[in-house]
């Protein structure tokens, strides 16, 4: 089975779960919010857009957007949510693969990836492939796990424990905030803004995590302590040709 038929199956996996989830609701789409600024007119590209919420908000603001997905499945489901009410969709969806990407040099004034980078085999070429559809001055939102937490340290405990423990996602890599600044500038991105969301602790194995909710509303501290957050963000231009 290759990598894209399991991705497959795991999207068909979590829609069956929950058919009405909607994925725009997820924490770190907020983040992405309270920076991202006005994108109407501009060409936004949404890597790894699963069901298509937020493409689907961006577009409702005017930006001309492109969501594109590794998995068929997803992208399904993405259409089936835009023609849901009987309006077309807002959005162009394509079938692409961040490491390779279908698209022009400098196609876009926005590039989002949210939570994705941990699932690529060759994340270096991802964040190559980004920067290289990006238009100079163009910036990038990123979202992804961060394992230098309590909670990082628990799943990487639970992993040495139970090395047969299979994740939550075909393909999954550890990594922490550090790697992830590196790969970004390593590809060529000048990083703008770094910040994190949910703050949780696992205090009693066997237990639900105890989330630090109220951290979330204060956006000083919660940057102060991004470098622990279970996501960590950067927002990242790549430089203007002078």
């Amino acid at each position: 089975m290759s990598l894209r038929t399991e991705y497959d199956a795991w999207h068909q996996r979590v829609l069956a779960a929950d058919p009405r989830y909607e994925d725009a609701a997820s924490p770190w789409y907020q983040l992405v919010r309270e920076q991202i600024g006005v994108v109407s007119g501009l060409r936004v590209l949404e890597i790894a857009c699963g069901r298509g919420g937020y493409v689907r908000e961006l577009a409702r603001t005017g930006a001309e957007v492109i969501g594109g997905d590794f998995s068929f499945r997803a992208l399904q489901a993405a259409a089936e949510r835009s023609r849901e009410g009987g309006t077309a969709a807002p959005a162009a969806l394509i079938q692409s693969d961040a490491q390779n990407l279908p698209f022009a040099d400098n196609s876009f004034d926005v590039l989002i990836s949210c939570e994705t980078v941990e699932h690529l085999p060759d994340v270096r070429r991802a964040f190559a492939e980004m920067f290289r559809v990006t238009r100079p001055g163009g910036r990038l939102f990123l979202t992804t796990p961060n394992y230098a937490n309590f909670m990082g340290l628990y799943e990487i405990y639970a992993k040495f424990r139970h090395p047969d423990r299979e994740g939550d996602q075909p393909f999954d890599r550890l990594q922490w905030f550090a790697q992830i600044l590196g790969r970004v500038r390593q590809a060529g991105w000048k990083i703008l803004r770094t910040d994190g969301t949910v703050h949780q602790f696992p205090f009693l194995p066997g237990r639900a995590p105890v989330r630090w909710d109220g951290l979330e509303k204060n956006r000083a501290i919660r940057k102060l302590l991004s470098p622990f957050a279970l996501h960590y963000f950067v927002m990242a231009q790549k430089k203007s040709s002078d």
